[in-house]
């Protein structure tokens, strides 16, 4: 029998919070694959809910590929071929450089493509975001900077008109930007790549996707010589 105790669950989608549950026990490796899952009764005792609870959340797992049902024989963690454990937990336990490497690369893709897709409207929502990050840069209101350093490039990320990579930029970012604030004391980053960023504007309102991929680059490697 298992010893692999979890606290109650109290919130209102308990089969949703079971299943969750269960898919980052194995994402980390508490349940690996090809072993068997613990009793009904004793995932019930584990989680606090009751058997229909426990049912319906292996049946989600099962029909997301997770788990395997054998009559008979019990439930089995399936081989994944992708992680099985949900982007944002997994983005969460990042290292910080792992996680930046990766927003620096979308960062190269979206800039291109925001230069060949951008409508007038992402055109305006660009430039209100960085006329705030020279404001606060210049205000040295280090939180709000990083705010809105954020809202132009994600604003960059919704011109490239690829929803994917909108979804996949917000939601590395918005992981990234606790240890942004932990990493910048002042916003003398910010004001030093404002005429940067200015540039990556202007090419792709020129809708020149070559120039925004090097003005993106130059941006990297200026916040790489100075830490970053």
């Amino acid at each position: 029998m298992m010893n692999k105790q979890s606290l109650p669950i109290r919130r209102n989608s308990l089969t949703d919070e079971v299943a969750q549950r269960l898919q980052e026990q194995i994402s980390l490796g508490t349940y690996k694959t090809g072993e068997k899952l613990p009793t009904e009764p004793a995932l019930m005792e584990t989680f606090g809910v009751g058997r229909s609870t426990i049912r319906e959340a292996v049946r989600i797992l099962a029909n997301s590929g997770v788990l395997r049902v054998q009559q008979g024989l019990g439930t089995f963690v399936e081989e994944q071929a992708g992680i099985a454990e949900p982007l944002p937990q997994r983005l969460k336990r990042a290292q910080f450089e792992d996680l930046d490497e990766v927003r620096q690369l979308m960062e190269l893709k979206i800039a291109q493509k925001a230069a060949l897709n951008r409508t007038e409207e992402d055109i305006e929502r660009m430039k209100a975001a960085l006329k705030k990050r020279k404001e606060y840069g210049a205000a040295n209101d280090v939180a709000a900077c990083i705010d809105a350093d954020i809202e132009f490039h994600l604003a960059i990320a919704q011109a490239s008109n690829n929803s994917i990579l909108t979804d996949l930029y917000k939601t590395v970012a918005m992981h990234l930007k606790a240890k942004f604030l932990e990493r910048f004391k002042t916003t003398d980053t910010f004001v030093n790549t404002q005429q940067l960023h200015k540039n990556l504007l202007n090419n792709i309102v020129a809708q020149d996707d070559q120039k925004a991929w090097q003005c993106v680059q130059k941006i990297i490697d200026h916040n790489d010589s100075r830490y970053l």
